[in-house]
């Protein structure tokens, strides 16, 4: 008898459960009122942790759910004392940019978002501990969600998922979505995000995938883009998508935007940061308007956990267009900002040259754009052992940021930056 995709998927991860419940790890998981994460990680807020998985290729979906099981049994613990409460709504940001080409077939596109076993493998993790409240939130892609099976993921484990379209009278009556007030603002003075993102009582997986993107790399910061409610969540359109929105968009635009935009973005240009002169159509304005949304968006957030999984990475221009590198890498830890510092970095770019992270100094939001001031560790076995950045291997993962005149559509942004000299 042959089995359905979804019986295939349920019986691989009930063996993957069955074989790692028997460790000795899982006795130490008796679920509690509170779970948590690593005592070593909450200690260590301002590092980025890096696990070395072990998948031989990259439609394994057993290798790939163990690890992520394996990885959530480690960092998600029981708590007898305050932490967040099993009764918490339990929100999960994946990246699930599912592609279908009728160029290529679907596997050659697996690498556009975060990989649905993996992520399936922390959902359950975290499950083991008491928690039955999750929620699944994304804006963009509704009719690709199931490319590579995540609503059968998330319907099997029970998981909620939002409806991501919105009429603009739905904006009026707050239907299904939360509003937050940016504190000062560039581009929107409030954000609205899918319902229950930002309510009380719930608490953010943010799980990234490694992969590039116009903005240079698509990390954990830009995947929280996709918890806002369309059509605000398009940061990308440059000055169309801020002076040019719907009537009834404006009145949660700053007034002065124009202004502190221009005036940002004149005094970045004098500084002589790199690619400011590339002719591209995502062109330099275009990134520091989006850079600009991001930081508004990151100011009224909170993650719990950010991760990048990058079981395989992926380069081109995060749709279509790429390659699929296996890796085998995930990287994770509380600040966001620092965790994509280092992913940048270990995706062949210098985070010195990508407006993001500098901006986002210059507005308060991170304490450095600069990957040798962030401490490093290897997550090994459940523990934390210190690590140099250059232990890692780098992958150029090619993107078509800021391309410059005459250089080729997918590069890397890697021109040496000066952190000595250069303190935003």
């Amino acid at each position: 008898m042959s089995l359905s995709r979804r019986e295939f998927l349920g019986a691989a991860a009930a063996g993957a459960a069955g074989v790692l419940g028997s460790s000795p790890a899982r006795a130490e998981r008796t679920p509690q009122a509170f779970f948590g994460l690593h005592p070593f990680i909450e200690a260590h807020p301002k590092a980025v942790f890096i696990r070395r998985t072990n998948v031989p290729h990259k439609m394994d979906e057993p290798s790939k759910l163990r690890e992520g099981l394996t990885l959530a049994r480690e960092i998600f613990v029981p708590m007898d004392r305050p932490g967040i409460p099993v009764t918490h709504r339990i929100v999960l940001k994946p990246n699930q940019c599912s592609v279908r080409d009728r160029r290529r077939p679907d596997v050659e596109n697996w690498g556009t978002g975060t990989d649905p076993q993996f992520y399936e493998g922390m959902v359950r993790g975290i499950q083991e501990l008491g928690p039955k409240k999750f929620w699944f939130v994304e804006a963009n892609n509704f009719h690709a969600w199931n490319y590579r099976g995540f609503v059968d993921i998330n319907e099997r484990l029970g998981i909620e998922m939002n409806e991501p379209d919105r009429r603009a009278r739905n904006f009026k009556e707050d239907y299904e979505m939360v509003w937050s007030k940016v504190p000062d603002a560039v581009v929107y003075s409030r954000i609205p995000h899918y319902a229950p993102v930002n309510e009380p009582d719930t608490w953010l997986l943010n799980i990234a995938k490694w992969k590039a993107h116009g903005m240079c790399l698509t990390l954990t910061v830009k995947n929280e883009q996709g918890l806002v409610v369309k059509p605000f969540v398009r940061f990308c359109p440059g000055w169309d998508g801020v002076t040019g929105v719907a009537d009834w968009m404006k009145p949660d635009i700053c007034p002065d935007v124009e202004r502190r935009v221009k005036r940002y973005f004149e005094n970045h240009v004098k500084l002589g940061y790199a690619r400011y002169d590339s002719p591209h159509r995502l062109s330099p304005m275009h990134q520091e308007i989006w850079a600009h949304k991001t930081c508004d968006n990151m100011s009224v957030l909170k993650t719990g956990l950010a991760v990048i999984e990058g079981i395989y990475g992926r380069d081109g221009n995060g749709f279509g267009i790429g390659n699929d590198y296996l890796t085998n890498l995930v990287m994770f830890g509380k600040d966001k900002f620092r965790v994509d510092i280092i992913g940048m970095y270990l995706g062949g770019h210098e985070p010195g040259n990508v407006h993001l992270f500098r901006i986002a100094k210059e507005r308060g939001l991170s304490d450095t754009f600069n990957p040798w001031e962030i401490p490093v560790y290897e997550w090994v076995n459940g523990e934390a052992v210190p690590r140099k950045l250059t232990d890692f291997t780098r992958t150029p993962l090619k993107t078509y940021y800021l391309q410059k005149a005459g250089e080729p559509e997918f590069h890397l942004v890697n021109e040496p930056f000066d952190y000595d000299r250069i303190k935003v």
